[in-house]
C-alpha cells in the first residue's frame, strides 16, 4: 500500500526534487508526496522480462532509445510526477527537456515512445490517474500489465483475469486494446515484437 508523506501544504515539483530522499521510491501526486512500496518478486520478474525484450527490440531496429533506471514523467502544467516501472526515452529529444539534466525528468510526449506500468495493489492510479495524465502529456503508447488481474471489473471484465491493456494515442485520445492468454500483443511502437500475454505473465511464475 502506498504511504502519504505528511506535509502541511501542497509541494511543488521543484520542492519535491530537492527533498527526495536517497534510496526511496517516491512520486508526487497533485502536490502530495507518495512513498511507493517495495515491489514483490513476481512484479520485478515481469518488469525485468519486458525490459530485456524491449531493449533487444530497439537495439535490433537501431533506434535512438534507452531505458533509464529511474526517471520521472511530469505533467507539464501540474504538480504530479511519476516514476514508471518501465520508461523508454527518445534520446535526441532530451536536449529539449528543461528538467532532464538537473532532475532526470521528462515532460514531453515526443521524448517518450513507450511507458509501462506493472500493476500492484494501488491499481487505481495506473488505470485512472496515469491514463489521464499520460494522455495529456501526449505519450503515444502506454501499457498496463495487470499480471494478477487486480484491476476493476469495468476495465478487465468479470471474472477478473490477467490482462494487458495497450493504450494508443490517436487524435489526442487513448484507444485501448486488451490482450489475454495466448493472444499476441500489438505494439504500435514495436510492430515486429512477437510476445503473447501469457509469455509476459509467466515471467513472474
Amino acid at each position: 500500500m502506498v504511504q502519504v508523506i505528511a506535509k502541511t501544504k501542497p509541494v511543488t515539483f521543484e520542492e519535491f526534487a530537492q527533498w527526495k530522499l536517497e534510496g526511496g521510491l517516491y512520486e508526487l501526486h497533485d502536490g502530495v508526496i507518495i512513498e511507493m512500496p517495495q515491489p514483490v518478486g513476481e512484479h520485478e520478474e515481469v518488469k525485468g522480462f519486458l525490459i530485456n525484450e524491449l531493449a533487444f527490440e530497439y537495439r535490433r531496429l537501431n533506434l535512438p532509445y534507452f531505458l533509464p533506471n529511474q526517471a520521472f514523467v511530469k505533467v507539464p502544467d501540474g504538480e504530479s510526477a511519476y516514476l514508471p516501472d518501465i520508461l523508454i526515452l527518445n534520446r535526441p529529444n532530451l536536449v529539449n527537456e528543461p528538467l532532464w539534466k538537473k532532475s532526470s525528468t521528462v515532460t514531453q510526449g515526443v521524448s517518450i515512445p513507450l511507458v509501462i506500468e506493472v500493476v500492484s495493489t494501488n491499481w487505481r492510479v495506473d488505470y485512472l490517474t496515469k491514463v489521464k495524465d499520460y494522455e495529456e502529456i501526449g505519450i503515444v503508447e502506454y501499457w498496463i500489465v495487470d499480471y494478477l488481474g487486480l484491476g476493476g471489473r469495468r476495465f478487465i471484465g468479470s471474472p477478473k483475469q490477467p490482462t494487458i491493456l495497450i493504450h494508443e494515442l490517436i487524435d489526442e485520445e487513448y484507444q485501448i486494446t486488451q490482450f489475454r492468454g495466448d493472444e499476441v500483443i500489438v505494439s504500435p511502437t514495436f510492430p515486429e515484437l512477437i510476445l503473447t500475454a501469457n509469455q509476459i505473465f509467466q515471467a513472474g511464475t
